[in-house]
């Protein structure tokens, strides 16, 4: 579940902001071939990457998503209000939080848990824990790396109002300055309480919601994704689920399915600024036909969670972190320079020895001779969150009429097509 506030408004529990709408609106004549932000949203839930014939290797669990986890709860909040020129401290806002709870919001008990730095461009709390006890507690915060203090003192206070002390999170970031006014610092502590209220397990909103509302994904609008694997390891069934907020990646190398999308997409539907809403000097301007946009390095960052109901060491849960580094590789990625990309793993099995030392339970972990079939669920799972993230998202306006757009699906599935990548299922339909 997850909760998107406007400051025009100030009841119900999914509002964008009308009086924005217009606005944009009006200065978008003639661009119809664009789907805005101030454009009205259909009330269909959105196809996932699955429902376009991406094929993908594994068995998905019911929800296909991190909280098919059993006990794993996700919350969102997106904030989006404003549009035009930037003013720091007033806006455009595009950004928001994103909160994944190992245990559900009934308990802030430590979690066994392993990460990996795959390129260190970025920040993520709580590594003092995971470096020496191999663990991690409570809600996990994703947002933009402004906002980091303010999530990790909602985080803070929420379990100090619910459990009568506060705990040490993990907390991980990615930049949304290109489409938001990331310098007003407009994420507070009460969005990350507001998130972990809404946590639920379930369906996840997937695309430009929560922490991923104004990230850039491979050139194209990004966000938050996620997808989950059934695997059977020496008989017994588990699950292993990823979530991503994706804003990593430069556009040529992409690759979805194998297929050179990012080459095939190399010179459209780029970046670009809306007309009547960029000011002088902002250049190039969007066209309706997608040409002619503003190419950008590889800069951004990637923050990947992995879960399980696995029994894991932390030194097994720190391999299945690198795991998930192939699963961003899958869709061409190099982990530039710029990029912080950062994994965190957990599993939900057991009652860790954390700095308290109170009554661990004793882990009969997997064997690593059995282990294999779960690297290649976290590769797979990776691979198929990244995918339904760019598929997700919608185009988006934010600061000096700046436009992301999203990946077009039907040319996502034509080049599938042609590649021969598309599932057959799919490619036979009418």
């Amino acid at each position: 579940m997850h909760l998107t506030r406007d400051d025009s408004r100030t009841s119900g529990t999914c509002w964008r902001g009308r009086a924005s709408r217009r606005r944009v609106g009006a200065a978008l004549l003639g661009l119809a071939a664009l789907t805005m932000l101030g454009a009205a949203r259909a009330e269909a839930p959105a196809p996932r990457a699955r429902d376009l014939g991406v094929p993908f290797g594994g068995t998905p669990a019911a929800y296909d998503a991190i909280t098919d986890v059993p006990g794993v709860e996700v919350g969102q909040v997106t904030l989006i209000r404003g549009s035009g020129a930037l003013r720091i401290g007033h806006g455009p806002v595009r950004t928001g939080v994103t909160v994944v709870l190992p245990r559900g919001r009934g308990s802030d008990a430590a979690v066994h848990a392993g990460f990996f730095d795959l390129n260190g461009n970025g920040e993520m709390t709580g590594r003092a824990y995971l470096e020496d006890y191999g663990v991690a507690f409570g809600p996990i915060g994703l947002s933009n790396t402004n906002a980091i203090g303010e999530v990790y003192a909602g985080i803070m206070q929420w379990t100090s109002q619910h459990f009568g002390s506060a705990i040490w999170p993990v907390v991980a970031e990615t930049w949304d300055g290109y489409l938001n006014d990331i310098e007003g610092f407009h994420v507070h502590a009460s969005d990350a309480i507001a998130a972990i209220a809404a946590a639920r397990g379930g369906h996840v909103d997937e695309g430009d919601v929560g922490g991923g509302t104004g990230m850039v994904c491979f050139g194209f609008k990004g966000g938050i994704g996620t997808a989950s694997r059934r695997v059977v390891v020496s008989g017994a069934p588990y699950v292993v689920g990823v979530l991503v907020q994706c804003n990593t990646g430069l556009r040529e190398v992409l690759r979805i399915a194998g297929a050179p999308v990012g080459r095939e997409l190399a010179d459209r539907w780029l970046p670009c600024y809306v007309p009547g809403l960029a000011s002088a000097g902002r250049e190039p301007r969007c066209r309706p036909d997608g040409e002619g946009g503003l190419h950008r390095p590889d800069q951004g960052s990637i923050v990947i969670v992995v879960g399980t109901d696995a029994p894991l060491s932390t030194t097994q849960l720190n391999r299945l972190a690198r795991r998930a580094a192939m699963g961003l590789a899958r869709m061409g990625s190099y982990s530039g320079d710029s990029s912080g990309d950062l994994v965190l793993s957990f599993s939900t099995s057991g009652t860790p020895n954390a700095p308290d030392g109170r009554a661990p339970a004793a882990l009969s972990p997997v064997e690593n001779g059995e282990i294999d079939g779960l690297f290649r669920a976290t590769v797979q799972a990776t691979e198929e969150a990244i995918t339904n993230a760019l598929v997700a998202a919608r185009t988006m306006t934010g600061i000096d009429g700046y436009t992301v757009h999203a990946l077009p699906h039907a040319d996502l599935v034509r080049i599938l097509r042609e590649y021969h990548r598309l599932n057959p299922r799919v490619a036979a339909r009418p």
